[in-house]
C-alpha cells in the first residue's frame, strides 16, 4: 500500500476494488472527457494489475490506473514483454490536487518492480506530459490520437 498526504492507493482486490476502478474511469474518461464506453473499456482489463486510491479519512474511490504485464505490455510498447505498460490513470475531479494522481503512479511503479519489469511505459495525454516529466518520465516518438484525444508515448526505466 501506497501514502500520499490523505490518500493511500492498494492494488485492487475483489469485485467492489474492481468495480470502484470501473466507475472511476467511467466518470472520468466517459462522461468527463468523451471517450466511447466501448473503447474504454478493453481486453486487457482481464489481465491487468489494477491499483485504488482511496481517501483515508473515509475510504472513498480517488482514482484508479493499471499495470500490463507480459503480452499485454509487449503490445502495446513495441515487444519488450521486460516493460510494463501504465494506462487508464484517473483521478476524480474532486480529488484532484490531492497528490492521488502521483501516488497512483508510485503505486503502478512498485507493483511493476514487484514483478520483475524493468521500465514502465506510457502513453500520456499531451496535457499530462508535465505531470509525468515531474514523476522522471521522458517522452519519445511524435504525438498521436488515442480515443480522439492528442498523446504522446513517455518511458521511465526502474532502479
Amino acid at each position: 500500500m501506497t501514502a500520499a498526504g490523505g490518500v493511500s492507493c492498494r492494488v485492487a482486490e475483489g469485485r467492489a476494488d474492481l468495480d470502484a476502478c470501473f466507475a472511476v474511469r467511467k466518470e472520468v474518461f466517459v462522461a468527463e472527457q468523451g471517450v466511447p464506453e466501448d473503447l474504454e473499456y478493453d481486453a486487457y482489463d482481464q489481465g491487468a494489475v489494477h491499483v485504488l486510491a482511496v481517501s483515508r479519512e473515509d475510504g472513498a474511490p480517488l482514482g484508479t490506473g493499471r499495470l500490463l504485464t507480459g503480452e499485454a505490455a509487449a503490445a502495446k510498447n513495441g515487444g519488450d514483454a521486460t516493460v510494463g505498460a501504465l494506462g487508464r490513470l484517473a483521478v476524480l475531479r474532486s480529488a484532484r490536487g490531492l497528490g492521488a494522481g502521483a501516488a497512483l503512479v508510485r503505486a503502478i511503479e512498485d507493483a511493476a518492480r514487484e514483478r520483475g519489469l524493468a521500465a514502465v511505459d506510457l502513453h500520456a495525454q499531451t496535457q499530462a506530459l508535465g505531470f509525468y516529466e515531474r514523476l522522471g518520465y521522458e517522452a519519445y516518438g511524435p504525438e498521436f490520437p488515442d480515443a480522439g484525444i492528442p498523446h504522446r508515448a513517455m518511458r521511465k526505466a526502474l532502479r
